[in-house]
């Protein structure tokens, strides 16, 4: 276990039904499903899952199928790759399994899992598969998938959040979605989106495809457009090796820089409280609240670029962006009984507003880049949480710019008109940063404040307007920026009653009115998987025909055919 882990990873969480809580925390020499080699501006990430080594027992991962373990494995490489490999400019995603790419998500496991623990390993795995393309996209670290054998259901799916997959053409490698004629259910980590939407396959082929349980395999793969190239077996190596090459030599990723080692985060557990460099985390189980108190940077930015990789893994931004991730995964998975997460900050809007400054001048660093991108993605996971969310604006507070997305995010916020009585504190107040107008894209493509003011453009321009200006209570609520304003004689009743009418609700109508309400405006590939997929793929899982008795999940490898119910829904 690695060491910032003894406090969130110790016994059974009695919010997962006495499961053993999930450690998220793992390193290159701790893999077991993963193997990971580097060689000049190219890496080679290959699955080799190991049967035994599952996240519980019950269950064997034959065939590089894969449980949660597995993709928390692969998305640390993932991180790792853009942080510690700025050399990097191409990973080749490949199987060190004979035959085999990759049979997908392990049907034993699923099986036999929870309908929650279902949930949070499809947002996930989610989440890595989206991590994927957005190096590709925007770090100019391209993936490709090389694909040995066969590629079936979530192995098909990790093969599309590739830029480029390649097949050997032996009469018997196919890539195959199998869900539905197989398990009743729909490929769930992205499957259907990313045919229809990144590929671009017809939808009548797509339906012939996910229809067909054995697959598809040779040049009609290529030509529905479900790969890019077949390769003989014999040619297999060299071609990808070659295609490696050509992506790679094609990045804009400094061959010459020094990376940023992943290093154990710092964190202490006591009772119902995490600490970490700079944030905080308390649980009130009673109400099933998790309050999180984010510190603003104690000291001024580094002056430039250099100055950002001289501090490296304790440059603010990035501390705080590795946190914030690491408490919000564990939270989602092993305290689900935690419906109403309250966010609070401490420090200074100067010193905020200096390092988004420093961020939105060095974009053409690396390092300040993969940053950026990071805080990005860390953001879009609050984004996507099943939780309430409320935003505390509190005298001392520091909700600036990137932090400012928080407010943003919060399906309510309150922030304090005036000041405290018998405080010295001044009022509280919030600053816009270029920040907030263009990094930080939600999954529907807008930023927060295009998608909070969506029916009052001029709002937003106003607002990019007064960049850099203090806004009070009154000034926020006037540009759309919080939801109310109570001065201190209401605000202790208006807060106390918002959260505990909050914890009053049905969570499952919670998160239905949560997740439709914070993705207004287009829809994007990510929307659909998240929004769409997910859903109905959650609402399937726990259907009879899927999860019953009878259903297929249960008989899968049994000789038993399921008896569906008939009835459209």
């Amino acid at each position: 276990m690695a060491p910032q882990d003894a406090a969130v990873d110790s016994g059974a969480s009695a919010a997962t039904g006495g499961e053993p809580r999930v450690n998220f925390a793992t390193s290159p020499d701790q893999y077991n499903h993963w193997n990971l080699t580097i060689d000049g501006n190219v890496a080679r990430l290959a699955m080799a899952v190991s049967e035994d080594a599952t996240l519980k027992p019950g269950y064997e991962l034959k065939l590089n199928s894969y449980d949660l373990g597995v993709d928390i494995e692969l998305y640390d490489a993932i991180q790792r790759l853009r942080f510690e490999h700025p050399e990097v400019g191409c990973v080749i995603l490949c199987s060190d399994h004979p035959q085999v790419f990759c049979a997908g998500a392990n049907i034993r496991m699923l099986g036999m899992s929870t309908h929650d623990h279902k949930v949070n390993f499809c947002k996930f795995t989610n989440e890595t598969r989206n991590g994927i393309e957005d190096a590709t996209e925007n770090s100019q670290q391209k993936y490709i998938c090389a694909i040995n054998g066969t590629a079936a259901g979530g192995g098909y799916e990790l093969a599309l959040a590739t830029d480029y997959i390649m097949l050997i053409d032996d009469g018997a490698s196919t890539v195959s979605l199998p869900e539905l004629p197989l398990l009743a259910v729909l490929p769930g980590t992205g499957g259907l989106t990313r045919l229809v939407d990144k590929r671009k396959v017809r939808h009548d082929r797509s339906d012939v495809f996910c229809t067909t349980t054995e697959g598809m395999r040779g040049q009609r793969a290529v030509d529905w457009n479900l790969i890019d190239e077949i390769v003989p077996r014999s040619k297999f190596d060299d071609a990808v090796t070659e295609r490696a090459a050509e992506f790679a030599a094609k990045s804009d990723r400094p061959a010459d820089a020094k990376g940023v080692e992943f290093t154990p985060l710092n964190v202490s557990g006591e009772g119902d409280k995490l600490t970490y460099d700079n944030l905080s985390i308390e649980i009130d189980r009673a109400s099933n609240v998790v309050t999180f108190c984010i510190n603003g940077p104690k000291e001024v930015p580094p002056a430039d670029a250099a100055g950002v990789a001289a501090q490296g893994i304790d440059f603010w931004p990035l501390a705080l962006a590795r946190e914030l991730d690491a408490a919000i995964i564990h939270l989602r998975l092993n305290e689900n009984q935690l419906g109403t997460w309250v966010f609070r900050t401490e420090g200074d809007n100067a010193l905020v507003e200096a390092y988004d400054n420093l961020l939105e001048a060095n974009q053409d660093d690396w390092l300040v880049r993969e940053t950026t991108l990071y805080l990005k993605r860390t953001l879009k996971r609050v984004d996507v949480s099943a939780r309430s969310l409320i935003a505390l604006v509190e005298p001392g507070s520091c909700f600036t710019g990137t932090l400012l997305e928080l407010v943003f995010i919060a399906d309510r916020s309150y922030m304090l008109d005036g000041q405290m009585e018998g405080s010295n504190l001044p009022a509280p107040t919030v600053r816009l940063t270029g920040m907030n107008f263009g990094p930080y894209p939600m999954c529907n493509g807008l930023t927060r404040l295009e998608t909070r003011l969506l029916g009052e453009p001029d709002l937003v321009a106003q607002n990019k307007a007064a960049i850099g200006n203090d806004l009070e209570a009154l000034d926020a609520d006037d540009a759309g920026l919080v939801t109310f304003a109570p001065d201190d004689i209401d605000w202790e009743d208006e807060v106390r009653l918002a959260i505990e009418e909050r914890t009053s609700f049905s969570p499952d109508g919670l998160t239905g009115l949560e997740a439709n309400l914070r993705f207004a405006g287009p829809e994007t590939m990510e929307t659909k998987i998240f929004g769409r997929l997910s859903a109905w793929q959650n609402w399937i899982f726990q259907r009879p025909n899927a999860a019953g008795p009878e259903g297929a999940l249960k008989l899968y490898g049994t000789g038993q055919r399921s008896e569906f119910d008939k009835k459209r829904v």
